[in-house]
């Protein structure tokens, strides 16, 4: 943790965290078998799919999630890929997002070059697309894509001249060389991703994944310190599973190098500390939001 602080230290203000906030923009139905996902169409979960939201309902939103502290507004839909007939509203809501002063994100799943650089041309700041685990561990999570089919993506978004926003899973059943396997993936990519999330596993009932062992706080530690030490000047970002962490855990996470979080009661279906237990515990920390100026 010492060795990370200080890499940290070396690169960002020690107490600025960036302020995410995260929307299903499609929820449900989806066709690939991540063993860890309420939204695959593989697994009885009583999940309701939608539709792909409407351009207004997203930008109002994104103007709440702004008037509640978000920087980056990230819109995920539950997609194998997206259909060629759903970029022109995809770009119009990357333009429309981006117009309000929030850096946008996007994870629609897989990519085509074509509509990574449509997607680059509408304003789109990240594209997520995680490796989720390492190599060796993947294919005891998905079967529907392989993970030379991710890298590919990452691969086309970096073309598109867009920002890369990929990490993984941890609690998976994995052990902690295929936590190392991933960490050292992502630092070998041809260059560092911008931001890299780091997701506690939230186990859903039902899914393939659903009763695996829980990692170990300090493992997770651990984790997000390695993922800081590797790649030094990457936003790494302490996802889903918060609403499980207790305030002490996530203060150690801080010290080991994340610098970044989402905002707001709900991940994409599960669920996420609410903004009055954020604000405490940011208030407690004395955490400042990523470009805010500063206040003595």
């Amino acid at each position: 943790i010492f060795r990370a602080q200080t890499i940290h230290r070396a690169h960002f203000d020690a107490n600025e965290v960036q302020m995410s906030q995260l929307l299903s923009i499609k929820t449900g139905g989806c066709s690939e078998d991540c063993g860890y996902c309420n939204q695959s169409s593989h697994f009885e979960t009583g999940l309701k799919a939608s539709k792909l939201m409407e351009v207004e309902a997203v930008i109002a939103e994104a103007k709440r999630a702004k008037a509640g502290g978000a920087q980056r507004f990230c819109m995920g839909a539950a997609w194998r890929e997206p259909k060629d007939r759903d970029m022109d509203a995809l770009c119009h809501m990357v333009s429309e997002v981006k117009s309000l002063g929030l850096e946008t994100c996007m994870t629609l799943g897989m990519l085509t070059q074509s509509q990574a650089d449509r997607l680059g041309g509408a304003g789109l700041d990240y594209y997520n697309h995680n490796i989720d685990t390492s190599p060796e561990y993947y294919g005891k999570v998905i079967t529907t894509r392989t993970f030379q089919d991710r890298i590919d993506t990452l691969e086309r978004v970096r073309n598109a001249g867009m920002n890369v926003c990929c990490g993984g899973i941890v609690g998976m059943g994995e052990t902690a060389e295929d936590r190392v396997g991933m960490l050292v993936t992502l630092a070998n990519l041809p260059e560092h991703p911008g931001s890299v999330p780091i997701n506690d596993l939230m186990p859903t009932k039902n899914t393939p994944l659903g009763a695996s062992a829980k990692i170990d706080g300090l493992d997770f530690v651990r984790t997000v310190a390695l993922a800081r030490i590797l790649m030094p000047k990457s936003v790494v970002r302490l996802s889903a599973g918060r609403d499980n962490m207790s305030e002490e855990l996530q203060a150690l996470c801080f010290l080991a190098g994340a610098n970044s979080i989402f905002i707001g009661d709900k991940l994409l279906t599960t669920k996420n500390p609410g903004r009055s237990k954020d604000e405490a515990l940011i208030a407690k920390l004395g955490i400042r939001p990523m470009g805010a100026e500063h206040t003595h």
